[in-house]
């Protein structure tokens, strides 16, 4: 979901009231909110639909390689829903790919993103009717520029980081 009107803000402020009132100006003063959601379910004749889309728009030479692609959506789709039993963990962190990708590339335009798992997804859910939809919020990204006075701006305050030799492994 996108909000950039003060209106549509202001309903994605109903994630951050009471614990996570902390997060409201970031959602306020942003150019932009995209709130990332995960379905809640997916079954065969969902993964067929992508499986069609994809097909409509040119992605599969012939009919045996869309088969050998819903046969393998189909496999993982099962190890994760009945040999891990993490499917919605799965399908969410499918959603947390895309973020990564999305935030790199704002990053290259040059946009600040501030991604925010502290808002309160249930009333985001209830907000927007995301459950009825098949939908679960999981993440708030306010877009725009950071502003001088920003905590975390590296004019105020440095970026710290674990040094490279804890947190990488070359082998």
């Amino acid at each position: 979901m996108v909000a950039e009107t003060t209106e549509g803000k202001a309903r994605m402020t109903k994630g951050t009231q009471g614990f996570f009132h902390f997060n409201e100006p970031k959602i306020t003063n942003a150019s932009a909110v995209i709130l990332f959601c995960s379905k809640t379910d997916a079954d065969e004749d969902y993964f067929k639909h992508i499986a069609d889309i994809d097909d409509k728009n040119g992605r599969f030479p012939n009919e045996d390689i869309k088969n050998g692609f819903l046969g393998a959506v189909k496999a993982f789709a099962d190890i994760h829903k009945y040999d891990l039993k993490d499917y919605q963990h799965w399908m969410e962190k499918q959603v947390y790919l895309n973020i990564g990708n999305f935030l790199l590339g704002l990053a290259s335009l040059g946009i600040d993103a501030t991604p925010m798992e502290g808002v309160d997804v249930k009333a985001l859910d209830e907000e927007f009717g995301l459950r009825a939809k098949g939908f679960t919020s999981l993440v708030v990204v306010s877009l725009g520029y950071r502003a001088a006075s920003d905590f975390n701006s590296t004019e105020k305050t440095p970026k710290s980081r674990l040094p490279q030799s804890e947190i990488i492994t070359v082998i």
